[in-house]
């Protein structure tokens, strides 16, 4: 007896199954397909600097192997802190101002979600890092696409055009200079 093989949308949600596949996992199986480079991800071509495999080999043996406190160890938070009073002479909090994320794909989502309401308009500066429409819409708001062609502080006005009442943005950028 055979079974009907059941419908992508009945466990994919509405939002998941607007995005499209990953751009590194599509270059990553036509380089594995090709026998090509794969310059998607970061393979290193080298082994881990010995240091590194020492400390954790440390670690291991010193039974360090609880997870951190999900917004970053201590003694990370603080040396971040302490880095950033030296190199910019701004002053934080390592317990209220601090949280360290496993990458900056689960910053931005998390701070999507942390900053963004419904409805919410998201601009987003093309070209663009692949998850950012997709986080926006995770955080049930609405992209909106800027393009940056020979970005000037003039043209950064065309950001401005596109404002409205319910356009938000998830991050701060500077030109260089």
């Amino acid at each position: 007896m055979s079974t009907a093989s059941p419908s992508k949308s009945r466990y994919v949600s509405q939002k998941a199954s607007s995005f499209t596949e990953s751009v590194i996992r599509e270059m990553t199986r036509e380089a594995l397909k090709y026998g090509a480079v794969n310059l998607s991800q970061g393979f290193p071509d080298f082994a881990a600097p010995a240091d590194i495999k020492r400390r954790a080999m440390e670690a291991i043996d010193q039974d360090i192997n609880q997870y951190a406190i999900t917004w970053g160890a201590k003694d990370f938070r603080d040396a971040i802190a302490a880095k950033t009073h030296s190199y910019l002479g701004i002053e934080i909090d390592p317990e209220t101002e601090i949280t360290v994320t496993c990458g900056s794909t689960e910053g931005m989502i998390a701070a999507m979600m942390a900053t963004v309401d419904p409805g919410d308009e998201v601009i987003v500066f093309e070209p663009f890092y692949e998850n950012y429409a997709p986080d926006a819409i995770l955080s049930d708001a609405h992209p909106v696409y800027v393009p940056l062609r020979g970005f000037s502080a003039s043209r950064a006005s065309g950001a401005a055009r596109v404002r409205c009442p319910g356009t938000r943005t998830a991050g701060r950028w500077r030109s260089p200079g």
